[in-house]
């Protein structure tokens, strides 16, 4: 009898570790999922600002600075690893600041401003602005779902035989980063 109830205690022990794991595999393939969406949205975003670029380059040559800076950007955040969350995202945050300023700079060109083209890019540079928030929020939540499971007992367990790690979240490195960009320049005399 004793023996039937040591084997029924360890089977429930087994099933309770399986699911666990089933868990973690579940809430990692969610986070894999997540940073996935995130991922196509900053290379949407990548793929814009060379049109963006080329689209102020016309009306404001001597921004040139600007320009240069924004495409520096875009050349640093492409060239992040995946597997770098938070530099990725601090390269990304900086692109997003330098196109804060580009697109600044049409506030002093009213040629630009109302060029169909710009305001275009613009219309689509927002959109994937708000999507990329939404896919941060996605990712960022996966991501917490996951470390609660591998930093909870006995999911820290499972997760430290399993090889499941916690994950970085996708944020601001530096809190002056959450503020707007300031833009100061002289526009050309007419």
């Amino acid at each position: 009898m004793l023996l039937w109830i040591l084997i029924a205690v360890a089977a429930a022990i087994a099933i309770y570790a399986i699911v666990i794991f089933n868990r973690l595999v579940r809430l990692r393939q969610m986070v894999n999922e997540a940073w996935s969406g995130i991922d196509v949205q900053l290379k949407r975003r990548s793929d814009l600002v060379p049109n963006l670029v080329e689209a102020v380059k016309g009306y404001a040559a001597h921004e040139r600075s600007t320009l240069d800076e924004v495409a520096a950007l875009r050349g640093a955040a492409r060239a992040m690893p995946d597997a770098d969350v938070a530099g990725r995202a601090k390269a990304e945050n900086a692109l997003s600041a330098g196109l804060g300023k580009l697109i600044a700079l049409a506030e002093a060109y009213p040629d630009l401003k109302a060029s169909g083209n710009f305001l275009a890019l613009q219309n689509q540079l927002s959109t994937l602005e708000d999507d990329l928030q939404m896919a941060r929020r996605y990712y960022n939540g996966a991501v917490r779902n996951l470390n609660i499971e591998v930093q909870s007992f006995p999911g820290s367990v499972i997760a430290g035989v399993g090889g499941f790690a916690a994950r970085d979240f996708f944020e601001l490195a530096d809190a002056s980063e959450r503020n707007a960009p300031q833009v100061q320049f002289n526009p050309a005399p007419t």
